[in-house]
């Protein structure tokens, strides 16, 4: 007995150790942790299990028999983020680079069907170099194995993925198909080809970080959701995040007590929008303004920034919040803000959280580069995202709401149940001066006749009481009291039952 013990704590300090203290040192060299140092600062002290942590690979061939760590590159388990559980997964960069074997990716897959078993979130550490060429096809099927996994557990439990390292070929697919992908500046990079390959195919000199690091993916491809300084930021930060999300599809997400008053009043918004119709404003402001305490957790800040997504609380409730942005684009809706707002939306309704939407679009951005790259279909995910949603949804039209804009933005007519509009609110078929230039299109020479007919025009249409006058508004609300009437109608809301009649699956224009 005293010899297998011993040889028990040799194993454990095997693994402990991963690829030895030299690459240990090369990590932190780097800025990086380890991978039990990443699980430490993420995971409640002392509340980590860990599972699998004497596996080892199988692999026989190029001298790989004579290298075996145990643990094989992945450290797993589950434990709690503020006393609620997780399932995680943590790769070591120091064992094999990283690289995933068939032993590495079964460990995987372990956590991820637990996970679903007993319905927690599964958080994902990416450091790793991609798939075990020593392996061959047997590291691919392990990717494969992870991959079903993930689309299995899509909807049922919330998926995050920290890209902490590289992160490159089809080890890319996994963290995709995840519901949220943070990275860490200068120290993570996501690609499905790297560089030297990029060269050779198409003779273009790009480094790692311009192709996929984090910048990139945050502001360029919008793969990525958020970027952190370095691993303690985004450690901290991926718990703070942790807290708005439910642990499963059958669970609320978890209500946080505020001393932020359900009725409070904020009479400053009663200016936030300028006389001037065509003067921006910045839809942060009243965001900061109705939410709990000011707390606006945004998501995808430096992309598609036309539209802003993120989560909040109301009265202690996680929210989904989507908004026009004014200051960029006039608040605009084009194919990246479409596509960056559908998949939000799908994700809050997935996960039982109630959408508010706030209301400043003058239309869909016209152009060439827009119909050629298909705005027709990417916007019309946004509408399916809307129409298909049937969690709580509040409303609010702050000013602009024109065009096929309007419909889409969780109107009246896409099941919207609570659709309030400011005094400022101008909803029609498109502005004052582009209607009356086609209505009175042999007037166009005859300024003053114009200049008349659009003053006309602005003041039958570019107010919220034709809408109201059919119901497509429940009511016009004094700005200042944004907060309280969204707070009453979410506790109206709060038992809503819909469901969507019973199919396979919808076919969402992809």
């Amino acid at each position: 007995m005293h010899d297998i013990i011993r040889q028990l704590e040799e194993k454990r300090e095997l693994a402990r150790l991963g690829g030895g203290v030299k690459r240990i040192e090369a990590q932190h060299a780097k800025g990086k942790l380890t991978a039990r140092e990443r699980l430490e600062l993420l995971l409640d002290p002392g509340s980590f299990e860990e599972w699998d942590m004497f596996v080892e690979h199988r692999c026989t061939d190029f001298g790989m028999e004579q290298q075996k760590i145990p643990g094989d590159g992945v450290v797993t388990g589950y434990g709690t983020i503020n006393g609620r559980m997780v399932f995680v997964f943590s790769q070591d960069f120091t064992v094999f680079g990283g690289a995933l074997s068939q032993a590495h990716a079964e460990k995987i897959c372990k956590v991820m069907d637990h996970a679903m078993k007993v319905g927690a979130p599964v958080i994902g550490l990416n450091d790793s170099g991609g798939a075990r060429i020593q392996e061959g096809v047997a590291s691919l099927g392990g990717y494969a194995d992870v991959f079903q996994r993930n689309v299995m557990a899509s909807g049922v439990v919330p998926q995050i993925s920290m890209i902490m390292g590289p992160c490159a070929g089809g080890a890319v697919y996994s963290p995709a198909m995840t519901d949220f992908i943070f990275m860490v500046k200068d120290t993570s990079y996501m690609f499905v080809t790297g560089p030297e390959v990029v060269k050779t195919v198409t003779h273009e000199e790009v480094t790692a970080e311009e192709l996929g690091g984090a910048v990139t993916h945050n502001s360029k491809s919008g793969v990525a959701d958020l970027a952190f300084e370095n691993d303690v930021d985004a450690l901290l930060m991926l718990r703070r995040f942790f807290n708005y999300l439910p642990l499963n599809n059958r669970e609320k997400a978890p209500l946080r007590p505020t001393t932020d008053p359900a009725e409070r009043l904020d009479m400053s918004l009663d200016t936030l929008v300028p006389d001037n119709p065509n003067k921006p404003y910045d839809m942060k402001e009243l965001i900061g303004k109705i939410v709990d305490d000011g707390d606006f957790f945004e998501l995808q800040p430096d992309y598609a920034k036309n539209i802003l997504i993120g989560f909040a609380r109301m009265e202690g409730q996680t929210v989904g919040i989507v908004a026009n942005q004014p200051l960029v684009l006039a608040g605009c809706l084009d194919i990246k803000s479409s596509i960056k707002a559908a998949r939000f939306v799908r994700f809050c309704d997935a996960f039982s959280i109630p959408v508010i939407t706030l209301v400043d679009v003058p239309g869909f951005m016209p152009g060439t580069s827009q119909e050629y790259g298909g705005i027709i279909k990417h916007g019309a995910k946004l509408l399916y995202a809307y129409a298909e949603c049937t969690v709580p949804k509040v409303t609010v039209i702050t000013r602009k709401a024109y065009g096929g804009a309007y419909d889409v933005m969780s109107s009246k007519h896409l099941r919207g149940d609570v659709n309030f509009a400011w005094p400022s609110a101008e909803i029609a078929v498109m502005g004052p001066k582009g209607a009356v230039e086609i209505i009175f299109r042999k007037d166009i020479g005859d300024v003053e006749k114009i200049a008349e007919r659009t003053e006309e025009y602005r003041q039958k249409f570019a107010n919220p009481f034709i809408a109201g006058s059919r119901g497509f508004i429940d009511d016009v609300i004094m700005p200042n009291e944004t907060r309280k009437r969204i707070c009453r109608s979410l506790a109206m809301l709060k038992h809503k039952k819909l469901e969507n009649p019973w199919r396979k699956h919808g076919n969402i224009p992809l």
